[in-house]
């Protein structure tokens, strides 16, 4: 069990769903309906310097000492035979600061199956970077465990534990793949489907909230 989940007995405070970019904030506001959805949505910029100023200030806000934290959005897949729409939830996050234990990930890996039936559903390290990943740093990132990599989750959770303890997450959806890499003809198609699989997963991430709740085994 994660490091990062601890007694709830107060239970879990609000969600915070952290993603970088406009067109991942667009997919995730799309699935919302009414108000707020039961989350906030924090778009925090691309790059892990601007996710952790942004999660930062989040966080310094007032009923955000229990806050659970889920970054979220795109990534780039490390395994061969992924493809985009694939999706990944992080068991850890990794960067060259720290690696974070995530909480309830096998729980969170079958909410989301449920969420996006027919989507393949891989568990592993998250890995962190700086700058987009391609060609042989693919192999050589893969090489050290990792089966995935973005660039603001390693240092969303990194900054949402370094104050204390709170349940973290992070699930991405595959845009770019070993075979499917950005600069190939295909791209526009793989985003539309990473598009729409984050679009459909929102309710697993406040089922995984929900079950937070729950007593630990």
């Amino acid at each position: 069990m994660s490091a990062a989940g601890g007694d709830r007995a107060r239970g879990p405070g609000p969600l915070l769903v952290a993603c970088a970019l406009r067109i991942e904030q667009a997919a995730l506001r799309s699935a919302c309906r009414g108000p707020a959805g039961g989350h906030v949505l924090l778009r925090t910029g691309m790059g892990p310097r601007a996710a952790e100023r942004a999660v930062g200030r989040a966080l310094d806000r007032p009923g955000t000492d229990l806050a659970a934290v889920l970054a979220t959005g795109f990534c780039a897949g490390l395994v061969p035979g992924m493809h985009p729409g694939d999706l990944v939830v992080a068991e850890e996050t990794r960067d060259p600061r720290a690696t974070v234990a995530c909480t309830g990930s096998t729980l969170l890996a079958e909410a989301l199956a449920r969420a996006a039936p027919g989507r393949t559903v891989h568990t592993g390290a998250l890995t962190g970077s700086d700058h987009v990943v391609r060609g042989q740093e693919r192999a050589q990132l893969r090489a050290t465990g990792a089966i995935a990599v973005d660039m603001e989750s390693a240092a969303t959770l990194w900054t949402a534990t370094r104050g204390g303890d709170r349940p973290v997450a992070a699930v991405r959806v595959i845009v770019d793949a070993p075979e499917h890499e950005l600069v190939r003809i295909g791209t526009v198609r793989g985003g539309i489907s990473a598009f729409r699989v984050l679009r459909a997963v929102l309710p697993a991430f406040h089922e995984w909230h929900r079950s937070l709740l729950l007593p630990r085994r």
